[in-house]
């Protein structure tokens, strides 16, 4: 199905949604420090709700920073929201959940779901790293896997959220690559991939290009490669 929400990919793993209402929500805000990151969407001076994925400096990014200048509201597993706490995030502006569970909230729903990877933030344990699952209230439904390697959950997942779109690391090096990558996407079955967590260091050398022609070739989904800060045309 298509949705009013407008899609943005912000470069590496960022992601920007603004609902139809003008909601704005922010997955993994690694903006500042981040070389793919156009200089326009490197500050980001209204936000709404930002959705972490795990721990690590390429996904928290400047989280602390934006919920602070623009009091948006930060959802995450229940350890990370512990150690942004203790960094200083106002303990009115997070809201903490766990693997399994879903926050609804005024304009969507968002599930937690695992990911394989690992977690920390500033070297601290930051929970198990996550995929979020994304329900808007005109029933569009979209997947942020994160930082993950191949699961054979994706099959479960794609029977039980039937998302409409996917954002899917195909880097390699510190996640899957295209290989693993497309025998994902052939598991979870979304109806569009847009692929991320690619090209922003040298290590990650997975190619958006090879991840479409193979995910097209093999099936019935559509890969969307956008530019970073263009919306993307779902």
């Amino acid at each position: 199905m298509n949705t009013l929400a407008k899609f943005f990919w912000l470069g590496h793993s960022a992601v920007k949604i603004i609902t139809e209402n003008d909601t704005v929500i922010l997955i993994d805000p690694f903006l500042s420090q981040n070389p793919s990151t156009p200089e326009s969407d490197k500050k980001q001076d209204k936000v709404d709700y930002i959705l972490l994925t795990h721990g690590h400096e390429d996904h928290v990014g400047d989280t602390l920073d934006i919920a602070k200048n623009t009091g948006a509201k930060v959802i995450s597993i229940v350890e990370l929201s512990h150690l942004l706490k203790s960094d200083g995030l106002d303990e009115s502006q997070a809201i903490e959940f766990n693997k399994g569970g879903t926050v609804q909230l005024e304009e969507f729903s968002v599930t937690m779901v695992s990911a394989n990877h690992s977690s920390s933030f500033g070297g601290r344990y930051a929970g198990d790293p996550a995929g979020l699952i994304i329900k808007l209230n005109d029933g569009f439904t979209f997947y942020h896997m994160g930082d993950t390697n191949i699961m054979s959950e994706f099959e479960l997942y794609g029977k039980l959220y039937q998302p409409d779109l996917t954002f899917i690391p195909i880097g390699d090096y510190y996640t899957m690559g295209v290989k693993e990558a497309v025998m994902s996407a052939g598991m979870l079955k979304s109806n569009r991939y847009v692929p991320i967590h690619y090209g922003t260091f040298p290590p990650l050398v997975g190619s958006p290009e090879d991840f479409k022609k193979a995910v097209e070739e093999t099936g019935s989904s559509k890969v969307i490669v956008p530019k970073a800060g263009e919306e993307i045309n779902l």
